[in-house]
């Protein structure tokens, strides 16, 4: 999530009431999370698990629970509670509208393109030329949408990630500030949920065609021309690289990447990382032939055992 202007580090520590360690006038030009951090961006860490891998991202300032060394070249906001703090800039930044029509005066609409009946379109969406909205399809606001896209029935882009922070007296919501850019000749089915960043962009790239009932997380990213079909679940921070099929039911972990070309088969729960251009299948995941094979063997076992 990028800042409409540059901030001093001096302004951000008085925005949400934190000391600073680095210079009052340090540039500070946006905020996200880790795997999306770039130079000028702030980031924030609170369990010392985590604390090297922030200190030593992209990101030039550190949002943490800790007094440390600050790194060469970057800035540190010390807080007592760094997760509440990373909300405070969301609200600043990007607060709540609340939506006075049901297609927004704010919002642009392309040539050509169909709003079905009972489509709600929120402030700031850009929708391309030659698409169609079919029936009660939700657009949240800050969405963007290529050009000749389908969307059918139901189907509801840029609503919060799933995102909560385990306190005692119950979970904590990190707050949503990103977006979800739909990109050209993407298909996207009923029923379908496509979550909009925590700060960053979940991206469905040119060609992707989407099946009904598919649940897309937070920040995720859907590469060129995949075939995604019902009932899948795919979790934030993934990437899935181009031209992959998911078949129904597959589900994913978070922050692991399916490589170009891959295939996988219906009801695999992707526990790991996986190379493109291979076949897979099962829970936990494996090439599909090995994991036929072995499925055989066992069989085989089974037999012999009850001889």
């Amino acid at each position: 999530m990028k800042f409409p202007r540059i901030h001093s580090l001096k302004e951000i520590a008085a925005l949400i009431g934190t000391t600073y360690i680095g210079p009052s006038n340090f540039p500070v030009s946006g905020c996200n999370e880790i795997h999306v951090v770039e130079e000028g961006d702030i980031v924030f860490v609170d369990h010392p698990k985590y604390y090297d891998k922030a200190l030593e991202s992209k990101a030039t300032v550190v949002l943490i629970n800790k007094h440390v060394e600050c790194p060469k070249g970057k800035a540190l906001l010390i807080s007592k509670d760094p997760f509440t703090d990373f909300n405070k800039l969301t609200t600043h930044f990007k607060p709540f509208e609340i939506a006075t029509s049901a297609i927004s005066k704010t919002a642009i609409i392309g040539k050509n393109t169909i709003i079905q009946p009972n489509v709600f379109i929120g402030n700031n969406v850009v929708i391309g030329d030659n698409c169609v909205l079919h029936p009660n399809v939700t657009i949240y606001d800050n969405c963007t949408i290529g050009n000749n896209v389908t969307i059918h029935a139901g189907s509801v882009l840029g609503a919060d990630a799933f995102y909560y922070k385990n306190r005692k007296e119950g979970f904590d919501k990190l707050l949503s500030g990103g977006s979800v850019i739909i990109e050209d000749n993407v298909d996207i089915g009923a029923l379908c949920t496509i979550d909009r960043g925590v700060s960053g962009i979940t991206t469905i790239k040119k060609g992707t065609k989407i099946d009904n009932q598919v649940q897309i997380g937070h920040d995720t990213v859907i590469g060129k021309k995949c075939l995604i079909a019902s009932q899948t679940g795919i979790a934030g921070c993934v990437i899935v690289e181009d031209e992959v099929t998911l078949w129904g039911q597959v589900g994913t972990n978070s922050g692991i990447t399916i490589g170009t070309k891959a295939v996988i088969l219906g009801q695999t729960g992707v526990t790991k990382s996986v190379p493109g251009g291979k076949t897979y299948f099962g829970t936990p995941i494996d090439e599909s032939r090995k994991k036929l094979k072995e499925m055989a063997q066992i069989k085989q076992i089974i037999k012999k055992q009850k001889k």
